[in-house]
């Protein structure tokens, strides 16, 4: 054999065996069953209302843990990344609502249809951010589908934003006027603007006498004439905000809960708004409201600057 030949044949050698030791040297995957520190329970018992289901946990990140009954089709997995980017966008505009790590959604499919939320205050939903909604079919990121699960995460902001409990203005807007703006706005920040400009469509074709729980004032076009104007003059979801932190730092309180021997009325409304944008909004609520804004109104108008100087605008 000749020099050039072993020379070949050491060289394959120390070839073979640097391979064979790099291979040792990376240890395989090692897998475990053992949960992280703090993860979100594997299973949930409902205890509220009629809601006595064992719901699974099919998802969790840093901003939500999700929750389905055996009705839901696991394979259904666009909700997760929306609520995610949902949850992180709302703590990112109205701050912290308890650890405000996650909220704890739930869905069931075929039952227990519509959709209710519940903050970190509550003791029914182990004081946890939960919104827990039905319908028929969760299979596409469209229409009820998206906007159901946002609507309810509207009704904890309203209720548990800048550490206060209650919602206050409820009695004014009733249910579901802010969460017409909140869901637009929400939309718009999450890369669905899609469904926002469905959202305004909505609100330019809708009915304005159509009734809807807590109605108060039949004929306001509250999106169009109200939030909307407001919205886009005065920092979108910044103006939102900032009309919970009015609330929060001048609203009648008891520890943490809102508590007064009276409802909000519009001149009060009207007057924390003016507050949240930092200009008077009274030629705004006139044109809103219409025939609503009446000299008695007018006078609470008045009167709420009284109650409460703090509240300051232009």
């Amino acid at each position: 054999m000749n020099l050039n030949r072993y020379i070949l044949l050491a060289a394959f050698f120390v070839m073979a065996l640097t391979i064979s030791c790099s291979k040792q040297r990376v240890a395989p995957p090692f897998k475990t069953n053992v949960e992280k520190a703090g993860a979100p329970p594997k299973t949930w018992k409902e205890h509220w209302f009629e809601h006595d289901r064992v719901v699974d946990r099919v998802y969790y990140d840093d901003n939500v843990a999700f929750y389905y009954d055996t009705n839901v089709d696991k394979s259904v997995t666009w909700p997760f990344k929306a609520m995610s980017d949902v949850w992180s966008y709302c703590k990112k505009t109205y701050g912290s609502f308890g650890d405000s790590t996650r909220l704890y959604v739930i869905f069931h499919q075929g039952i227990y249809g519509g959709g209710h939320p519940a903050s970190y205050f509550d003791a029914s939903h182990d004081y946890r951010n939960t919104l827990d909604c039905g319908l028929g079919n969760w299979t596409t990121p469209t229409g009820e589908q998206i906007g159901l699960p946002i609507h309810e995460i509207g009704h904890i902001i309203c209720g548990a934003s800048h550490n206060s409990q209650g919602a206050p203005s409820d009695v004014i807007w009733g249910d579901s006027k802010f969460m017409e703006i909140f869901n637009y706005d929400v939309l718009m920040n999450i890369g669905r603007e899609d469904e926002a400009q469905k959202v305004y469509q909505q609100m330019v074709d809708k009915d304005p006498y159509e009734e809807y729980p807590g109605r108060r004032y039949p004929g306001v076009r509250w999106f169009i004439n109200w939030f909307y104007p407001i919205y886009t003059k005065y920092g979108k979801g910044e103006v939102l905000n900032r009309y919970f932190a009015v609330l929060a730092n001048n609203y009648p309180k008891v520890g943490n809960v809102y508590t007064r021997n009276k409802d909000m009325n519009l001149g009060e409304f009207v007057h924390f708004w003016s507050g949240a944008t930092g200009e008077n909004q009274k030629e705004q609520a006139k044109f809103a409201f219409g025939a609503y804004w009446t000299p008695t109104i007018e006078a609470e108008f008045n009167q709420a600057q009284s109650d409460f100087p703090k509240v300051t605008y232009k």
